[in-house]
């Protein structure tokens, strides 16, 4: 099968939001290239070390390829792409005057090419992500994240992602319910649980998400303590009044929330997460760029959390703020 490929060469600040405008007008598959050079700061601190090639990316930018199925209209899917990611000027994100290509490719030219480069990681003190396909043997301290993205996410290494895990690690305790908002793969779902929570509830608008989501719970025989639905927090919240808890999975007030989108979205239910959490309960948000840092820090004040703690990875921050 023959697929046709549209390339955007950006900035890797706008990696997460282009990489779902491509995923929103239908990709079959979305594949991301940073640059490789030896100059890019990683993070080693876990003693991780880096397998990917050299490659002639300038420093900062980024090349992101969508792939659709034969029969796509794929100049309106070009113009539908450039209005979008023209309108990220408006939240301040640097596109980096982005360029872009098209052409056809088969399908081994990148359904599985990927692969070779997602290796298991261990991204905290206790959690280490391992691609199902992978062969890996785990230490005694070790907590094991089974993940099969697909090509519609990521990997669960992306400094946003990693940030969130590592703070999880810190935040949940045994016996807590979580709610993670904008699930995605399940991969934030998937830790907290690992970590002792009593039930998370995984929610996301995008069906794609839903399905990944139930399915890497499976993988990880989490399917009994991850509830994934297809909502939002304040659908959650309007369905706590009428659903039983064991529908959801979660007693709401819950003990913990976590939501890695992008600052633009966490702005807008930041008054949902005050309400579905309890007093004492924890916050953390993650997905945000640090340029809207300060916009997100105040809509938490202003809502009556309290900052307790920010983590920073490259550009990105997360923080985590408590309701008292």
């Amino acid at each position: 099968m023959r697929w046709h490929e549209i390339t955007v060469h950006t900035t890797e600040e706008a990696i997460e939001m282009i990489s779902n405008f491509i995923h929103e007008l239908g990709a079959g598959g979305v594949s991301i290239e940073e640059s490789g050079t030896l100059n890019k700061q990683r993070d080693t601190s876990l003693g991780q070390w880096y397998e990917l090639p050299l490659n002639d990316i300038p420093e900062g930018r980024a090349v992101i390829k969508g792939y659709f199925a034969q029969g796509t209209e794929m100049d309106t899917i070009l113009d539908n792409l450039k209005a979008s990611i023209e309108q990220l000027r408006d939240f301040d994100i640097d596109t980096g005057n982005p360029a872009y290509e098209m052409r056809e490719v088969d399908d081994e030219d990148w359904a599985n090419a990927w692969k070779q480069y997602f290796k298991p990681i261990r991204v905290s003190e206790r959690l280490t992500i391992k691609p199902t396909w992978e062969e890996y043997t785990a230490s005694p301290d070790e907590l094991i994240l089974e993940l099969d993205p697909g090509m519609a996410f990521g990997t669960g290494t992306h400094a946003t992602t990693a940030l969130c895990l590592r703070t999880l690690e810190k935040v949940v305790q045994p016996g807590d319910d979580v709610i993670d908002v904008g699930t995605g793969s399940g991969i934030l779902s998937i830790a907290a649980a690992k970590l002792g929570a009593r039930h998370v509830l995984a929610v996301d608008l995008d069906p794609v998400a839903v399905s990944s989501a139930t399915e890497n719970a499976k993988l990880n025989q989490l399917n009994n303590q991850i509830t994934v639905k297809l909502s939002d927090l304040l659908g959650v919240l309007k369905a706590s009044e009428t659903e039983a808890s064991d529908q959801l999975g979660v007693t709401i007030p819950v003990q913990v929330v976590v939501a890695n989108i992008l600052a633009e979205i966490i702005l807008l239910f930041v008054g949902d997460v005050y309400e579905v959490l309890q007093p004492g309960g924890y916050y953390v948000a993650s997905g945000i760029i640090t340029a809207k840092e300060a916009d997100v820090e105040k809509a938490l004040v202003a809502a009556n959390f309290t900052i307790v703690e920010k983590n920073y990875d490259s550009d990105w921050v997360v923080i985590v703020a408590r309701k008292l």
